[in-house]
Protein backbone atom coordinates (compact mmCIF):
# COMPACT_ATOMS: atom_id res chain seq x y z
CA UNK A 1 0.00 0.00 0.00
CA UNK A 2 1.38 3.39 -0.95
CA UNK A 3 2.09 6.31 1.36
CA UNK A 4 -0.75 8.38 -0.11
CA UNK A 5 -3.27 5.59 0.52
CA UNK A 6 -2.07 5.22 4.11
CA UNK A 7 -2.50 8.97 4.65
CA UNK A 8 -6.05 8.81 3.27
CA UNK A 9 -6.91 5.96 5.64
CA UNK A 10 -5.43 7.86 8.59
CA UNK A 11 -7.45 10.94 7.64
CA UNK A 12 -10.66 8.87 7.62
CA UNK A 13 -9.92 7.54 11.10
CA UNK A 14 -9.14 11.06 12.35
CA UNK A 15 -12.54 12.26 11.15
CA UNK A 16 -14.22 9.36 12.94
CA UNK A 17 -12.20 9.95 16.10
CA UNK A 18 -14.57 12.67 17.33
CA UNK A 19 -17.52 11.53 19.46
CA UNK A 20 -19.79 14.35 18.28
CA UNK A 21 -19.28 13.25 14.67
CA UNK A 22 -20.14 9.66 15.54
CA UNK A 23 -23.35 10.89 17.18
CA UNK A 24 -24.28 12.69 13.97
CA UNK A 25 -23.57 9.60 11.88
CA UNK A 26 -25.78 7.51 14.17
CA UNK A 27 -28.52 10.17 14.01
CA UNK A 28 -28.45 9.92 10.22
CA UNK A 29 -28.55 6.13 10.12
CA UNK A 30 -32.33 6.02 9.60
CA UNK A 31 -32.42 8.73 6.92
CA UNK A 32 -31.63 12.27 5.97
CA UNK A 33 -32.14 15.21 8.33
CA UNK A 34 -31.58 18.95 8.44
CA UNK A 35 -29.31 20.76 10.86
CA UNK A 36 -32.14 21.77 13.22
CA UNK A 37 -33.23 18.17 13.67
CA UNK A 38 -29.64 17.03 14.21
CA UNK A 39 -29.16 19.74 16.86
CA UNK A 40 -32.28 18.50 18.67
CA UNK A 41 -31.29 14.83 18.46
CA UNK A 42 -27.66 15.26 19.54
CA UNK A 43 -28.05 18.11 22.03
CA UNK A 44 -25.07 19.86 20.48
CA UNK A 45 -24.99 23.53 19.58
CA UNK A 46 -25.91 24.58 16.06
CA UNK A 47 -22.38 25.91 15.50
CA UNK A 48 -20.79 22.63 16.57
CA UNK A 49 -23.20 20.51 14.51
CA UNK A 50 -22.51 22.63 11.43
CA UNK A 51 -18.74 22.38 11.95
CA UNK A 52 -18.88 18.59 12.40
CA UNK A 53 -21.20 18.12 9.41
CA UNK A 54 -18.74 20.09 7.29
CA UNK A 55 -15.87 17.81 8.33
CA UNK A 56 -17.92 14.67 7.61
CA UNK A 57 -18.99 16.05 4.23
CA UNK A 58 -15.44 16.97 3.25
CA UNK A 59 -14.38 13.42 4.17
CA UNK A 60 -17.01 12.00 1.81
CA UNK A 61 -18.99 10.32 4.58
CA UNK A 62 -21.99 12.64 4.17
CA UNK A 63 -23.59 14.48 1.27
CA UNK A 64 -25.83 17.50 1.50
CA UNK A 65 -28.50 19.11 -0.59
CA UNK A 66 -30.47 22.33 -0.37
CA UNK A 67 -34.21 22.25 0.14
CA UNK A 68 -35.48 25.82 0.27
CA UNK A 69 -33.71 27.48 3.18
CA UNK A 70 -32.68 24.17 4.72
CA UNK A 71 -29.60 22.04 4.11
CA UNK A 72 -30.37 18.33 4.31
CA UNK A 73 -27.65 15.78 5.16
CA UNK A 74 -27.51 12.06 4.53
CA UNK A 75 -24.97 9.27 4.67
CA UNK A 76 -23.04 9.02 1.39
CA UNK A 77 -20.94 6.01 2.34
CA UNK A 78 -23.14 3.35 3.95
CA UNK A 79 -20.10 1.15 4.54
CA UNK A 80 -19.45 3.38 7.54
CA UNK A 81 -22.06 1.32 9.41
CA UNK A 82 -20.27 -1.94 8.59
CA UNK A 83 -17.10 -0.50 10.06
CA UNK A 84 -18.99 0.68 13.16
CA UNK A 85 -20.50 -2.80 13.57
CA UNK A 86 -17.02 -4.36 13.43
CA UNK A 87 -15.63 -1.91 15.98
CA UNK A 88 -18.63 -2.30 18.30
CA UNK A 89 -18.42 -6.10 18.09
CA UNK A 90 -14.72 -6.04 18.83
CA UNK A 91 -15.23 -3.74 21.82
CA UNK A 92 -18.06 -5.92 23.13
CA UNK A 93 -15.86 -9.03 22.98
CA UNK A 94 -13.11 -7.17 24.83
CA UNK A 95 -15.53 -5.95 27.51
CA UNK A 96 -16.96 -9.46 27.91
CA UNK A 97 -13.48 -10.91 28.22
CA UNK A 98 -12.43 -8.36 30.82
CA UNK A 99 -15.66 -8.84 32.77
CA UNK A 100 -15.05 -12.59 32.80
CA UNK A 101 -11.73 -12.04 34.54
CA UNK A 102 -13.59 -10.57 37.52
CA UNK A 103 -16.21 -13.30 37.85
CA UNK A 104 -15.67 -15.75 40.68
CA UNK A 105 -14.90 -19.31 39.61
CA UNK A 106 -17.87 -21.67 39.59
CA UNK A 107 -18.59 -23.22 43.00
CA UNK A 108 -17.57 -26.85 43.37
CA UNK A 109 -20.24 -29.13 44.73
CA UNK A 110 -19.25 -31.56 47.49
CA UNK A 111 -20.81 -34.96 47.67
CA UNK A 112 -22.37 -35.81 51.05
Amino acid sequence: MGEEAIEMIAARFRVLGEASRLKLIMALEDGEKNVSVLVAITGQTQANVSRQLQALTEAGILVRRKEGLHVIYRIADKSIFDMCDHVCGSLQRRIDSQAGAFRPPPAKHRKA
